[in-house]
């Protein structure tokens, strides 16, 4: 591949998105056995719903008939959907099992069924090859529902391509600029940080500020956990990414001296971020986000205002990802082009290019993509 075409490939504007890929598809508490939630997921619009037994189900919301939405329809039994327009009914794997008006089944009258699984709070499918769909494959986001962390969320219709969500989380430096009030402070763009690649599909961007003033966010948080706290911080961000979209964000802050840097974080307030981003179309997604923390687990109180205040912050995101996609629709020949601060999201686009070439919907793999970068695994990488 030529420098030219690895710089457009990596500075792409829109992003296509992996099929061979688990993503969530919706909150574990919205998917029932009492009706069908309509999802799309990567292009292929869904039909969700639990059995009476509690697994979930994914089915092509499209009736093999007249193409009728199934998610129109009914459930039936333990575990059927009927069309809402002539009556068809289909098992968990699709295939129908009552005809209207005939008793013999058309052996070809079936509809896709899709994998999905419950894991970490979420409903996750996977709109690829079923025989590929291992659910250890999820990425690990264990603070969702382990007893030692605490915290809720929600979800955003982002009017943006997936892609623009996961360069906004992999440089946290916009909160200097965007949410300056809650969690930006002028050390985000001034302090240095280090980008490693862990694995074929794990990357991490680390950044220490070191001896500062907490941001007003942060010192809210630490002095719901130690009321008497004042003076500076040592503030972290730790960024993990996995293929193919969530990102869990590592953050916190510890009094200046107490020893967060060399691992000890007793003395202070340790959060995650958790977000995972599912393409619905090329240009609107999914985001499904929660702050969990490990101290005041307890605390609902504190639970709700870190949910309500997120909540806050994430909506100035969404204004500005929003706008950014306008802009990108309204100047289809202007370029992006990248700065250091990019080189965690310029290593996800040379994994996301990897999976699509695997698929068979990329025919130029860039060089630095996984496959060619294993000497770099466990490293510190460059940008």
């Amino acid at each position: 591949m030529t420098n030219e075409t690895l710089r457009d490939r990596v500075n792409a504007k829109i992003f296509p998105h992996p099929l061979d890929a688990w993503y969530a598809v919706a909150w574990d508490h919205e998917v029932t056995h009492k009706g069908i939630l309509a999802r799309t997921v990567a292009g292929r619009p869904m039909a969700i719903y639990r059995t009476e037994s509690g697994r979930p189900v994914a089915l092509a919301d499209a009736c093999w008939h007249r193409l009728a939405p199934l998610s129109m329809g009914k459930l039936v039994g333990a575990d059927e959907v009927q069309c809402p327009y002539h009556g068809l009914r289909y098992n968990p794997a699709g295939r129908c099992t009552r005809l209207p008006a005939q008793e013999t089944l058309n052996p070809s009258a079936s509809v896709p069924s899709f994998p999905a699984v419950d894991r970490y709070r979420f409903v996750w499918v996977w709109p690829g090859d079923p025989a590929a769909a291992d659910p250890d494959l999820i990425p690990d986001m264990h603070q969702m529902d382990d007893p030692a962390w605490a915290g809720d969320g929600l979800t955003i219709d982002a009017k943006c391509n997936y892609q623009l969500i996961l360069d906004n989380l992999m440089d946290l430096t916009h909160e200097e600029f965007v949410h300056g009030s809650s969690l930006g402070q002028d050390e985000l763009s001034q302090s240095e940080f280090t980008t490693r690649l862990e694995s074929d599909n794990h990357v991490t961007v680390t950044r220490w500020m070191i001896d500062v003033e907490p941001a007003p966010f942060w010192a809210k948080n630490i002095r719901d956990r130690f009321p008497d706290f004042s003076g500076r911080v040592d503030r972290w961000q730790i960024i993990h990414y996995y293929a193919p979209s969530t990102i869990c964000i590592d953050v916190g802050v510890a009094p200046t001296g107490t020893g967060a840097p060399e691992g000890d974080r007793s003395h202070g307030v340790n959060g995650y971020v958790m977000n995972t981003i599912t393409p619905e179309t090329e240009r609107t997604s999914h985001y499904f986000w929660a702050f969990t923390r490990n101290y005041c687990l307890d605390s609902q109180k504190i639970t709700t205002e870190l949910r309500d205040g997120v909540q806050g912050v994430f909506r100035e995101d969404e204004i500005m990802l929003q706008a950014q996609q306008d802009a990108i629709d309204a100047n289809p020949d202007y370029a992006f082009y990248s700065l250091n601060i990019d080189a965690g999201g310029m290593w996800v686009r040379r994994i996301l290019d990897r999976m699509l070439a695997a698929e068979g919907r990329l025919d130029d793999v860039p060089s630095g993509a996984p496959d060619d970068a294993r000497a770099l695994v466990g490293q510190e990488v460059p940008s």
